[in-house]
């Protein structure tokens, strides 16, 4: 596989006629473009992040429609994943992201547990600061009102609404995103995003729930 170079020219305008045409008709139409410009891409861009990040994987284009109402066929960017890092491609051009987008019950029992207490909790805090200083925008699912166990009262009660946790920044459409300097974007959030991961990964983990 090549080394990345960029996101083809068209990859933008790709997405912003699918935005106008979600159709099967406008897909196969411009499928050798998505391949060309956006698919091929993606993968040589998860090449050369796989040795400091590990393997990643795209996202398939088709939507799940089963329980939507909305029925439009197929995703209006192009998403990727590695461990606990996202990027995606689309109209509104590039997005990076990092963290735990959603999180089963035990992983919320667990994730305020930490955030309770106040040596992790506190370590939290700083990291997320830096993370908002580098300019990364921090997210997540939260309750409208506190926890229940928690007063309102808590330090840190903001992050204790919170039912999952990640950090995302984004770019504009621009010349760099067909060049090479799309990896160090991606890269350099991803670095800045990992004190976060990493103490998800310490303090929350994995669910023990069983799939369904």
């Amino acid at each position: 596989m090549t080394a990345f170079t960029g996101f083809g020219e068209g990859a933008v305008e790709f997405y912003d006629g699918l935005v106008v045409d979600n159709s099967k008709a406008y897909w196969s139409d411009h499928r050798e473009l998505y391949e060309a410009d956006i698919r091929a891409p993606m993968l040589a861009l998860l090449a050369d992040l796989e040795p400091e990040f590990g393997t990643g994987k795209i996202f398939r284009p088709y939507r799940d429609v089963r329980f939507s109402n909305d029925k439009t066929p197929y995703k209006t960017h192009c998403g990727a994943t590695v461990g606990p890092f996202y990027l995606q491609i689309g109209a509104d051009g590039l997005m990076v992201a990092g963290g735990q987008y959603q999180m089963a019950s035990d992983q919320v029992a667990r994730l305020r547990t930490a955030i309770d207490d106040e040596r992790r909790g506190t370590d939290l805090e700083k990291r997320l600061a830096a993370l908002r200083a580098d300019g990364i925008t921090i997210a997540g699912q939260t309750l409208k009102t506190r926890p229940r166990g928690f007063d309102l009262d808590h330090p840190r009660i903001e992050l204790l609404r919170h039912k999952s946790l990640y950090g995302w920044r984004s770019w504009p459409p621009d010349d760099v995103l067909h060049e090479a300097g799309t990896l160090e974007r991606v890269t350099s959030a991803w670095r800045a995003l990992r004190p976060l991961s990493e103490w998800l990964a310490d303090h929350v983990g994995p669910s023990d729930q069983p799939r369904r």
